[in-house]
């Protein structure tokens, strides 16, 4: 992998700190400050060198051999309701066949703020992708999926379908009960920044884990490249603003932001409401 550029060059005078962290190794440059605790900008101005590896990033990042498939749908604004009746049989037709399929329905949500007249929903297969292969020759002959496949199409504007690893350093994904409402915060990374992005949220997730509003973080694999997806659940909006203010009086997590930011492309954040039928609420 080729070494990543400097943001910006800083006089020769200052000092080289080394550190080796769990993910990669890497030089961080920065001014010596004058007095402790206090950080200015400079200091936070930082010259990153990922050392060449054999191994892909997806090994590095996740230790799981179980994929994710994130669908993306754009609903015709008449057809929302017949367009959930029918995916909602879809989920219990491929539940139906669960032990054959491996594969199960994680969470289905329909977008509140953002894109307006969009369905996510979050699948789970286990046994990599040659389990995913042995699925998809199944289906192919199931003629009540396929009927379910077309049918739905007439309610479609248009839709997309990323395979996900989850970040070996998230919490283990829990189903949630209640009244709850979930953000999905989406990044496009530059490509080549993805370790570099794993190493900093590696530590930046210790910051939100008291109120269990990580729910799942994953990278692409296949569809969208260099695509981030991290998943956060709260009970309401108001809550919602409370615990992301909290993060940010928090010594450290200004840090983790600042390191981050210059590698990302292109975020956008959506509000979702789960679905009657998601089997996380």
């Amino acid at each position: 992998m080729s070494t990543l550029r400097n943001f910006i060059p800083i006089k020769s005078m200052l000092s080289h700190i080394k550190f080796t962290s769990p993910l990669i190794k890497r030089t961080l440059t920065t001014t010596p400050s004058k007095s402790e605790g206090r950080e200015g900008w400079f200091s936070k101005l930082i010259v990153r060198r990922i050392e060449p590896t054999k191994e892909p990033h997806s090994r590095m990042l996740s230790d799981k051999e179980i994929i994710y498939e994130l669908q993306t749908h754009n609903i015709k604004p008449d057809s929302r309701k017949n367009y959930l009746t029918n995916y909602e049989k879809t989920v219990q037709l491929i539940e139906s066949r669960k032990s054959e399929l491996n594969s199960e329905l994680v969470g289905s949500w329909t977008v509140e703020v953002g894109d307006m007249d969009q369905a996510l929903h979050l699948w789970r297969h286990t046994g990599g992708f040659s389990g995913i292969d042995v699925a998809k020759r199944i289906l192919a002959t199931d003629n009540d999926y396929w009927k379910l496949e077309n049918e739905r199409g007439s309610y479609l504007r248009s839709r997309h379908l990323q395979y996900l690893l989850s970040f070996s350093y998230w919490p283990q994904i829990e189903s949630r009960e209640g009244n709850n409402i979930y953000e999905i915060r989406s990044y496009r990374l530059k490509p080549g920044t993805m370790i570099e992005w794993g190493n900093n949220w590696a530590r930046a997730i210790n910051y939100r884990r008291s109120n269990k509003e990580a729910f799942a973080g994953f990278f692409s694999q296949v569809g969208r490249l260099y695509n981030v997806h991290h998943i956060w659940c709260y009970n309401d909006l108001h809550s919602r603003k409370e615990i992301r203010e909290s993060a940010w009086r928090l010594p450290g997590w200004d840090e983790c932001v600042a390191y981050t930011v210059p590698l990302i492309r292109e975020m956008h954040s959506r509000i979702l409401r789960p679905t009657t039928f998601s089997h996380t609420k």
